[in-house]
């Protein structure tokens, strides 16, 4: 089989020659007010030939855009993704306006058996409709020089859509199915007895997202409903649905000076998760959540009032009980910001919410979770946070911030040991103190973030981010899997008039904690393993840079290469797993 992806990928390159640099990175970029290039990424970030409504987006629509701008950096460990399983299909190869095709194919072949194949193509079915698919896939053999059992992966998403421009509104419906197979190869404290032990897991997941979005913010401004069915290896099944209808007025004065915009957010979102390992734990989770707020605006500067009303209903049961809990939440919101000019705005507020904590959810930021996890809500009961932001001249922007929190229920990752003792057991996939489970406390986090983007040049772009955070718990000695550092710095340059664009991403993570085992034969009993467990283990910190090139032949046919992890270090982000080292990646695209 990989013969034949070799293969194929070789036909492609004799033909057309090498094609553009995809880096694989997974990373939230700024969103900002600049008008930037299109991204093929999500459904919603799709670019579509379709003609729209004239107006739309209508002024109040972009008002309220602008107050959600958020410059975070992404809220998972922001590491190049060529791991054995985390593997996206991302580029930070730069994209530019002029000439941008969203239908298009793309085929790569790298080291480390790497094998990329993706697609994406839309078209009209009527003057005010399209139609659409996405399909992405992508393997890696792992890493067979650093482990003597199988540490290959493979995954691949599925997705069709639908985009619907009526009179009033935009429809949008997307249907998406989704694999993750894997191993759980993290194996640290023994050796397997069998050479080639059963470390397979695998994640399917099947979702329907419908969206409405109301031209006019007079009184329905949109409807969202998400929805997905999640399925592993070892029978864990979760469903989940979210229904969210945002109400508002927008756009009445107060005096000739002053406008205001209300709104009223209404959030039903449940989950039904059944495990069946070990303890058996099973969850129902319901959440209704109202968000009334009203915003006045002077100019650029405004002043947001509202609260978040949540009554959840929950219900936990294990192989030694049940616990039903029935909670009223009220958490407060308040922003303020003052434009002083548009290269200094200083704002602050305070904020919460209740977020329910999923197994779809975990698995994202930790693939190797036990299929055995205690889910419970996180209560971010108050967080206040103050800053500064501008945009000089067009070419600078930046916004830096700080803040303070009190979490109740904030999730951190442990290592599990050994659930069999007996050294004779025949070990499953997840018995060899290679998984992980959630764990809860109750504590307070400071934060500083900083974010910017610097447009040097017209073909030029540069940006950094770093993240601060220190977590005082409860009852946790540790913070576990929680890095205090975290810098990202990138650049994209174009040449040749844009025919030539180059890409380059670093990621800086400090040393994080986690808890590990030494396992051993009981010396008065030499059938069963003894363990004892380390609580302040280190994971040692990393320097991830990464480059990409694409050269565009054609406005049909280009070619790219792509380098990750070129300092060529394994490190870990869970105990056990390396990731891969030095990779390269080439291949050929095709647009239409």
């Amino acid at each position: 089989m990989n013969k034949l992806k070799y293969i194929a990928v070789l036909a492609f390159l004799g033909t057309f020659g090498i094609s553009e640099i995809g880096a694989q990175i997974k990373e939230e970029q700024l969103i900002l007010n600049r008008k930037r290039e299109p991204e093929v990424k999500k459904i919603e970030k799709k670019t579509t030939s379709v003609i729209q409504e004239k107006n739309y987006p209508p002024e109040n629509k972009k008002k309220e855009d602008s107050l959600n701008l958020k410059y975070d950096i992404v809220n998972v460990p922001p590491v190049s993704n060529f791991k054995t399983t985390e593997i996206q299909n991302e580029d930070i190869s730069p994209k530019f306006n002029n000439d941008y095709q969203s239908n298009y194919f793309r085929l790569g072949y790298g080291n480390y058996g790497k094998f990329l194949a993706d697609a994406n193509i839309s078209g009209k079915i009527t003057e005010n409709a399209e139609v659409g698919a996405d399909v992405h896939y992508l393997s890696t053999t792992g890493l067979k020089k650093d482990y003597d059992w199988d540490s290959k992966s493979s995954q691949a998403n599925i997705s069709a859509f639908a985009n619907i421009y009526a009179e009033k509104g935009k429809y949008n419906v997307e249907a998406n199915y989704g694999f993750k197979n894997y191993n759980y190869y993290g194996i640290y404290a023994l050796t397997p007895q069998n050479s080639d032990p059963d470390l397979e897991q695998k994640v399917n997941k099947f979702g329907v997202n419908a969206t409405y979005d109301h031209y006019s913010n007079e009184i329905l401004n949109n409807i969202k409903v998400r929805s997905y069915f999640l399925s592993d290896h070892f029978d864990a099944k979760e469903s989940y649905a979210n229904v969210e209808f945002n109400l508002s007025k927008h756009d009445f004065a107060i005096n000739d000076q002053i406008t205001a915009n209300s709104d009223l957010g209404i959030d039903l979102e449940t989950v039904n998760s059944k495990f069946k390992l070990l303890n058996h734990n099973n969850s129902d989770q319901l959440n209704f959540n109202l968000s009334p707020k009203i915003t006045f605006y002077k100019g650029e500067s405004y002043l947001l009032i509202g609260s978040d009303f949540s009554f959840l209903n929950s219900k936990l049961s294990d192989i030694s009980g049940e616990n039903n809990r029935n909670k009223f939440y009220w958490f407060p919101r308040a922003e303020v910001l003052l434009a002083a000019a548009d290269e200094f705005k200083i704002y602050g507020g305070v904020d919460g919410g209740l977020q329910l904590n999923t197994y779809g959810n975990l698995l994202e930021e930790n693939p190797f979770l036990i299929s055995d996890l205690l889910l419970k809500p996180t209560e971010n009961k108050y967080h206040f946070y103050f800053g500064l932001k501008g945009d000089i001249n067009q070419m600078f922007k930046y916004d830096v911030n700080a803040g303070f929190s009190k979490v109740n229920g904030a999730p951190f990752f442990v290592n599990d040991g050994l659930f069999d003792s007996n050294i004779a057991a025949e070990r499953r996939a997840y018995d060899y103190a290679n998984t992980f489970r959630s764990v809860y406390d109750n504590g307070n986090l400071m934060e500083i973030k900083g974010d910017l983007q610097a447009f040097p040049m017209e073909n030029l772009t540069l940006d950094a981010g770093l993240h601060i955070m220190k977590y005082d718990l409860d009852n946790l000695d540790e913070v576990y899997y929680k890095p205090v550092v975290q810098f990202n710095l990138g650049a994209k340059y174009s040449m040749l008039e844009k025919k030539l664009n180059l890409g380059f991403k670093g990621y800086f993570v400090t040393d994080r904690t986690s808890n590990a085992f030494n396992i051993q034969a009981d010396s008065f009993n030499p059938n069963v393993y003894t363990s004892t467990e380390n609580r302040n283990e280190k994971v040692g910190g990393y320097a991830d840079l990464n480059l990409s090139a694409e050269y565009k032949f054609h406005k049909n046919f280009s070619i790219f290469a792509l380098g990750n992890n070129l300092l060529n270090t394994k490190y870990q982000n869970y105990l056990g797993y390396k990731v891969l080292g030095a990779q390269v990646l080439a291949g050929v695209q095709i647009t239409f």
